[in-house]
């Protein structure tokens, strides 16, 4: 279950704080709205790795399409398997 609070709870941001965990952000709302999300420093990290994981796919893909696929046995050779 999602852990939503309205942001004036962060004037006791000891207590905010102390519910965010890996896997369990706290959501921020203001005027009724989701604004803002805490979450654990690892988590945030896991998170931004991914993003740029699936960018360098993205390219790999468009570079594919644009300039065509290698077959398996090629690919496997390059990398020395």
């Amino acid at each position: 279950m999602p852990n939503i609070m309205p942001v004036s709870d962060l004037r006791n941001y000891k207590s905010v704080l102390g519910q965010v965990a890996y896997g369990n952000p706290v959501y921020l709302t203001k005027n009724g709205r989701g604004d803002y999300a805490i979450v654990d420093i690892k988590e945030l990290d896991e998170l931004r790795s991914l993003k740029s994981l699936f960018s360098e796919l993205e390219k790999g893909e468009v570079s594919a399409r644009k300039k065509g696929w290698i077959p398996i046995e090629d690919a496997e050779k390059r990398l020395g398997l």
